[in-house]
């Protein structure tokens, strides 16, 4: 490989850790707005926090059943979008093919879709009520047309209200954010399920402090919003290590044993009872080479909320793959 090619390939690499950065001070720009905003918001609930009875019961065309829940990888900055030379040929198109058939998910299509990013954390767990959520362009060195990426979906007040009317309950304080707009993690996998952006979404943030305990709390909270026709989706990476990402790329170590060992260890916990399945998500950090893969937990846990929010049912992994030399996975619940 020429030196060519290799700086070529760091600047896509270099990119993406920008991109990281970017997204934390984004985070760190919606926790100051929305500090100071009131911790609940009206919405259209009952005495109980709940919907009407056929609002728990229908999706957007007038279907019945329960949704499923799913964690997925959202890939690299705005990957689908944008031309990244020096990318190993087909690095993409099983993840692309996975996200495009995502749509067919669910059994109805959805009344709304609530996504917990790994590219938003707040000091409480915070919804987005804007009526038309905005583009939040939380990356950078990519070029222009990485910024004209549009997924114009309409927000959801009033379902803004519901889930913090839930969380709530469940004893967590909780506030909304009317200007946070859809951030890479939202817009990048959703726009390639979802291309017509005609289902309306909304955005949940993490919980600074990402205790894994109470992000399967805050999953359990959100569980009734599966018969509510609301179909919840936890993007982030079974496998989150830029920096080493950054020394493979210059002739470092391999990253195939040690995400395949955590990879493996993800889908041993997701084929367990419920009650051992969260225990292990709980101690993820004692897994094999947990720390190698995640040196901070934020793009782990969406899939702490979508296991709670899972409750007691089977997990599946339709999704595994190699990605950027590590192994990744998408989780399903139901």
């Amino acid at each position: 490989m020429g030196e060519g090619d290799i700086s070529r390939r760091e600047a896509i690499l270099r990119a993406a850790v920008i991109a990281a950065g970017a997204g934390l001070a984004a985070c760190d720009a919606a926790v100051r707005q929305g500090v100071d905003r009131a911790p609940g918001v009206g919405g259209a609930t009952d005495k109980e926090g709940t919907l009407s009875k056929e609002k728990e019961t229908t999706g957007q065309d007038g279907g019945s059943r329960r949704m499923p829940v799913v964690f997925l990888p959202h890939g690299g900055g705005p990957w689908p979008f944008v031309e990244m030379s020096g990318v190993e040929p087909g690095m993409w198109d099983g993840l692309s093919a996975y996200l495009k058939r995502l749509k067919m998910t669910p059994p109805v299509t959805p009344r709304a879709l609530l996504i917990v990013s790994a590219h938003w954390e707040a000091p409480t767990p915070t919804v987005m009520a804007s009526p038309r959520p905005p583009m939040l362009y939380d990356y950078s060195g990519f070029p222009p047309e990485a910024y004209r990426v549009q997924w114009p979906a309409p927000g959801l007040p009033e379902l803004a209200g519901d889930i913090q009317a839930l969380l709530e309950r469940a004893g967590f304080a909780t506030s909304s954010d009317a200007t946070r707009g859809f951030d890479h993690g939202a817009f990048v996998p959703m726009k390639l399920t979802w291309p017509e952006a005609d289902v309306p979404a909304l955005q949940l943030s993490l919980k600074q402090g990402l205790d894994p305990a109470e992000h399967l709390r805050i999953g359990r909270a959100l569980a009734p919003l599966r018969d509510q026709g609301v179909f919840i989706v936890g993007s982030g990476m079974s496998y989150h290590n830029l920096r080493a990402l950054m020394m493979r790329m210059r002739g470092g170590p391999s990253l195939i044993e040690p995400s395949r060992a955590f990879d493996d260890w993800l889908a041993e916990s997701m084929a367990l009872e419920p009650d051992r399945r969260e225990s292990r998500l709980v101690e993820w950090a004692k897994a094999p080479q947990a720390r190698a893969c995640h040196p901070r937990e934020e793009h782990l846990l969406p899939l702490h909320v979508i296991a709670g929010a899972g409750g007691d049912d089977a997990a599946s992994l339709p999704y595994r793959d190699v990605v950027m030399g590590a192994h990744v996975c998408a989780i399903h619940f139901g």
